[in-house]
């Protein structure tokens, strides 16, 4: 089984690409000890120590490692867990039944931000901050290099748009929460 693996801008994050859905539809993120009770792959990963935080989509596992651990030593281990999980063809992530309204939007939302686009932004000396999430328009505000910057829109149209709507299907749209107020 071949896993691909992927360093991100920020060195403290990595993403994992398994061969097979990890989870049917939407995204979830794990940061503490009580939200593992929802994944036996998030607890067994946790299990491991150096781990800060976990974000699973379907096809992707973005763990965020806490600063004193090494990818040298941590990377093997993610992927031993990672193969084992597989094998069982168990789900990732259990569904508690909850359901999902537009909180659960918002939390995928500002999950893939923080997983995927913020530290592409970071490495551009900027940063993009959720504001806003109504009638399927997710609202953004770009900061530092990237305010004013005249490849902001590129930036939210061909990035932050086309991931969020890839991976967020409520999602139809992305626009600046600055000029969002001027309209």
């Amino acid at each position: 089984m071949i896993i691909e693996t992927q360093q991100t801008p920020d060195s403290e994050v990595m993403n994992f690409f398994p061969p097979q859905p990890l989870i049917k539809a939407g995204t979830a993120e794990f940061a503490n000890a009580k939200s593992l009770r929802k994944s036996p792959l998030a607890e067994k990963l946790f299990d491991l120590g150096g781990i800060k935080s976990l974000f699973i989509t379907a096809d992707l596992l973005s763990v965020t490692k806490e600063a004193d651990s090494s990818w040298d030593d941590l990377k093997p281990q993610i992927l031993a867990e990672l193969m084992d999980h597989l094998s069982t063809g168990a789900e990732a992530v259990i569904d508690d039944g909850s359901g999902g309204g537009e909180d659960d939007v918002v939390k995928r939302i500002k999950g893939l931000l923080e997983a995927r686009i913020r530290p592409a932004v970071k490495q551009d000396g900027g940063d993009i901050v959720f504001k806003d999430f109504r009638d399927g328009i997710v609202y953004v505000e770009m900061q530092g290099n990237c305010a004013g910057c005249p490849y902001a829109l590129i930036t939210l149209k061909e990035g932050v748009e086309k991931i969020l709507k890839t991976y967020i299907p409520e999602v139809k749209a992305v626009k600046n929460f600055a000029e969002s107020r001027e309209e």
